[in-house]
């Protein structure tokens, strides 16, 4: 039997499926996890109006970035068949360049980064044809898909190893932040001065996770739950463009410093959004927009929940994010819940016993500077002292200040 499709192997772009979780794959893990590797599985990279699908990557920081494609051809299909290179890769040596993400991740590096960004392996996951069956195929085979970079179905994890490490060593190796955090986005707390910080493992997993129903985000405190919330409501509008993301925040201050921060990531992932469809607001201009809705006059400064606006139906957003909901008067919390009752909503807090995601890992520094915004310092002292209170009771609080705020 001769399979004609081989001779568009790599030309013709097939339509990728989600990577499963074979043994190969679990083989791939194992080899991360005991060197330290970060492996991505489906994970997605965004870029201006686009997202691109990248099935399964691998970083050694020492070496470069490794993509991975996945075959299910067995040795019955393959024994009589040949293969040859499409034309536009007669001049290409490495014949598993898998040509379009290469480009993608190149095209993401160069307006970042202004280079390459790093070196990029690819390698073929033959699931089902065993290293011995590969020897049997025909020459074209073996010219053209080299034995060192394909892991068969019986390959070892040592053997998997030793075939990642068949690559030489970079130079110069650059920083994990520099070269994860540019790609992905959704992973990536842009800092001041664009300096990034990547997500653990357990920030990771809230980001990857569908939103079904009302979920609980706990964590200790200073464990990065808003700058998690703010990467959660930028990845459902990137994955959802035309539903609507609203996150409340308790003070109008938090809401400006909020929607400061989000821009600020926007502007460094190079992507485009609909800010308007983001929505940041604090407990009372919600309650306001819903008062608007029934044709009731607005509160001034501070609300009290109508029993009407319990009993009503109101759309708010697709998507409700819920910062320091501890802080929220519990009526407040259940009015969430009734509005979203068949939407989805996060109540991000530190103090419930229940949780469907748990952050156990504090950032805050032991010493720290803080420095005010220049027309909120006020509010900003309270809002620490507030703070400071409520995670620590501590019996003092020292504020200093300079000689002219003691003055005033």
């Amino acid at each position: 039997m001769n399979l004609t499709f081989f001779k568009k192997l790599f030309s013709k772009e097939t339509p990728e499926l989600p990577v499963v979780d074979s043994v190969l794959v679990q083989k791939l893990k194992t080899v991360a996890d005991i060197n330290k590797f970060d492996l991505f599985t489906n994970a997605t990279i965004y870029h201006h109006t686009q997202s691109h699908s990248i099935p399964l990557m691998l970083l050694d920081i020492q070496r470069g970035l490794y993509l991975f494609e996945t075959k299910t051809w067995n040795y019955d299909e393959l024994k009589n068949a040949t293969i040859q290179k499409a034309q536009n890769q007669e001049t290409q040596e490495n014949t598993l360049a898998f040509q379009k993400k290469q480009n993608i991740l190149h095209t993401k590096f160069n307006e970042l980064l202004h280079h390459d960004g790093i070196e990029i392996h690819n390698y073929l996951l033959m699931e089902n044809l065993a290293t011995q069956e590969y020897e049997n195929l025909d020459d074209s085979f073996l010219q053209l898909l080299p034995k060192n970079r394909i892991i068969f179905s019986d390959t070892t994890e040592e053997e998997i190893f030793e075939k990642l490490k068949d690559v030489a060593l970079l130079e110069q190796p650059p920083r994990k932040e520099d070269i994860l955090g540019n790609l992905f986005i959704q992973y990536t707390i842009v800092q001041k001065e664009s300096s990034l910080e990547l997500l653990s493992y357990q920030q990771r997993e809230f980001i990857d996770t569908d939103l079904q129903q009302h979920t609980i985000l706990n964590g200790v405190p200073s464990s990065g739950k808003s700058a998690t919330l703010l990467l959660k409501a930028l990845t459902l509008k990137l994955q959802n463009p035309q539903k609507k993301v609203l996150i409340i925040k308790p003070t109008r201050l938090s809401a400006d410093i909020f929607k400061k921060q989000l821009l600020e990531t926007i502007e460094h992932a190079i992507v485009e959004v609909d800010l308007s469809e983001i929505q940041v607001l604090t407990p009372l201009e919600l309650i306001n927009q819903h008062l608007l809705k029934l044709k009731k006059e607005p509160l001034v400064s501070t609300f009290m929940l109508d029993e009407i606006l319990l009993k009503k139906s109101f759309y708010a957003a697709d998507y409700l994010l819920c910062d320091d909901s501890e802080l929220m008067p519990n009526r407040f919390v259940e009015y969430l819940k009734q509005i979203q009752q068949n939407k989805p909503l996060v109540l991000v807090t530190t103090h419930s016993h229940e949780y469907d995601f748990f952050f156990n890992t504090s950032y805050i520094k032991e010493h720290r500077e803080v420095f005010f915004l220049q027309t909120h310092p006020y509010a900003k002292t309270l809002q620490l002292v507030a703070k400071l209170l409520q995670d620590n009771a501590p019996e003092d609080i020292l504020v200093v200040c300079n000689t002219l705020n003691k003055e005033k």
